[in-house]
């Protein structure tokens, strides 16, 4: 093994939980470990320094293990203490590590043509023998702790779980009458609460019924402000019904039915006059409020079309489709400070909303799915993880520097560190130089099409707004990202509708996808209190 690829071994081999059988380690000062000599059998004293100091000089975690004081007090304290055997073990192993790495120094110093002239040919073959049998048994106890160490992941990662989805309640008054277990017994209590949970499962199967009344009680983006001109108009479907957007002789925007009240033609299909919106047919002309102002040719009655809520604010169009009175306040959607937007694009997809969502939420699935876009020469981690908060709707992937969130009631927001425009480094974001932030509104026009609404801003390269048809470059690659995922997503619908569950089997990195559900299907059912929802 060489240098470089021992190296590479220590920091991918992360346990060992026994100490080498042949050789003992000697501490340095305020337990912290330095590896100054190693002692053979006979006791004699390699006399080398080791070069490789800043790698293994590693604090022994023992001395910040938590007291339990007997007991178990709470999971909280129990994943607390399934993170210091994590610590623990990598201690450990990189003594393991060491111990190969030194064993390949005193071959290549037996193999020295210096020391060979003061030493038989068969005490050199002697020397070579035991040390090929300690290194054997070395690697052996190497390939061991990899074992153990995913072991101990796939129990901490289970624990966290347990922890921020709190499925075990009463934490702070359920006492257990364990000991307090050390790093060599600890996995043996994991095992016993892992063996308690139960299996969470969702039910996302069937044709998507009719959208239940509690879902519209939301504002929803539906068009980008730039888009909306003094005389145009914007068709939009929402939840089955179809409306049509234009401004006023005030400027402001209104909604109304996109079903004129005489002969329920199109009223996209005409034009806006002086703030109200004609119809093609027989020129009757409805203002924002969808009362209808002038009939030509006819004696004017008292008409009125209907109309919603609607609002602008930082550059969007917002519209409140339920029965409830709207809300004061509407959610900002602003980039962060220092970002500026970049492209605003707009797009009719062939799938439910929440199939959409689902989507967006997931980001394992980007190795496999975008290997011809953004995520082209990503590698597969051995394991991808998203950690939130306990009451949250966000948080970070790991191993990806991304943040994301989804804010209701069908919104992703995601912040992705870059190094160089188009590259990710396995960093989180805050150590990265550069940032894409993007937003996706996912309204549902139907149970079969969602109007998706993407902005796309950057904190780098400020120059790019002003490249002459850079919005089409954008375009095309936004499409390119979404195609990639849409022949999957639509084959999902296929068999969902025909009956198939689409969430199955949810596992560790679907954790953010299978809240948006929950907190779905508690709005749906018009639950007074939503999981996950920040407190008021």
């Amino acid at each position: 093994m060489s240098t470089v690829a021992a190296a590479a071994a220590a920091l991918s081999l992360p346990i060992s939980l026994s100490r080498p059988a042949k050789f003992n380690t000697r501490k340095g000062v305020r337990a912290g470990f330095r590896v100054f000599a190693v002692f053979g059998e006979e006791g004699g004293l390699v006399d080398k320094k080791n070069p490789w100091g800043t790698l293994f000089d590693v604090e022994d975690p023992r001395s910040k293990f938590p007291q339990c004081k007997g007991k178990f007090l709470d999971v909280n304290q129990a994943l607390e203490v399934a993170r210091y055997d994590i610590q623990y073990c990598d201690w450990r192993a990189r003594q393991d590590v060491l111990t190969i790495m030194l064993l390949h120094e005193k071959v290549v110093d037996v193999l020295n043509p210096l020391a060979r002239d003061y030493k038989s040919i068969g005490t050199v073959k002697k020397e070579l023998a035991e040390l090929q049998q300690e290194l054997a048994q070395a690697h052996t106890q190497v390939h061991i702790s990899e074992a153990r160490v995913n072991t101990a992941l796939d129990k901490l990662a289970h624990m966290e779980e347990l922890v921020n989805d709190r499925l075990l309640q009463d934490r702070n008054t359920t006492e257990s009458d364990q000991p307090c277990p050390s790093p060599s017994t600890s996995m043996q209590s994991l095992d016993t609460v892992k063996g308690k949970s139960p299996q969470k499962s969702l039910n996302v199967s069937g044709p998507v019924q009719a959208y239940p009344p509690h879902l519209k009680n939301f504002w929803y983006p539906v068009a980008f402000s730039t888009d909306l001109k003094d005389d145009t108009m914007i068709p939009i479907d929402c939840f089955e019904e179809q409306w049509v957007i234009f401004r006023g002789k005030d400027g402001k925007p209104g909604c109304v039915q996109n079903t004129c009240a005489h002969r329920a033609c199109p009223l996209d299909l005409g034009s806006v006059n002086e703030g109200r919106i004609q119809c093609p047919y027989h020129g009757w002309e409805y203002s924002t409020d969808g009362k209808c102002e002038k009939m030509p040719s006819t004696r004017f009655l008292n008409v009125r079309i209907k109309s919603l809520p609607c609002f602008e604010q930082e550059g969007m169009i917002w519209i409140w489709p339920g029965d409830d009175p709207p809300t004061a306040i509407l959610p900002s959607l602003l980039p962060p400070k220092g970002f500026e937007i970049h492209a605003e694009i707009v797009m009719e997809l062939p799938i439910e909303h929440g199939l959409l969502l689902d989507n967006l939420l997931d980001l394992a699935h980007a190795p496999f799915t975008h290997t011809s876009t953004f995520a082209k020469g990503w590698s597969v981690p051995s394991l991808v993880k998203f950690l939130t908060p306990a009451s949250g709707l966000q948080g970070y992937w790991d191993p990806y520097p991304i943040d994301m969130e989804f804010q209701p009631p069908c919104i992703v927001l995601s912040t992705i560190g870059i190094s160089k425009p188009g590259k990710l480094e396995g960093k989180n974001t805050r150590q990265c130089d550069t940032h894409l932030h993007q937003l996706h509104v996912c309204l549902p026009s139907s149970t079969k099409k969602t109007r998706l609404l993407y902005r796309m801003s950057l904190d780098f390269a400020p120059i790019l707004k002003h490249i002459p048809f850079m919005q089409y470059v954008w375009r095309h690659f936004a499409e390119q990202v979404l195609n990639e995922d849409l022949r999957l997503v639509v084959g999902q619908q296929e068999r969902m509708v025909n009956g198939a569950n689409v969430w199955n089997l949810p596992v560790g990195y679907d954790k953010l996808g299978v809240r948006y559900r929950l907190w779905r299907e508690a709005v749906e059912r018009g639950a007074k209190q939503l999981p996950y929802s920040k407190p008021m």
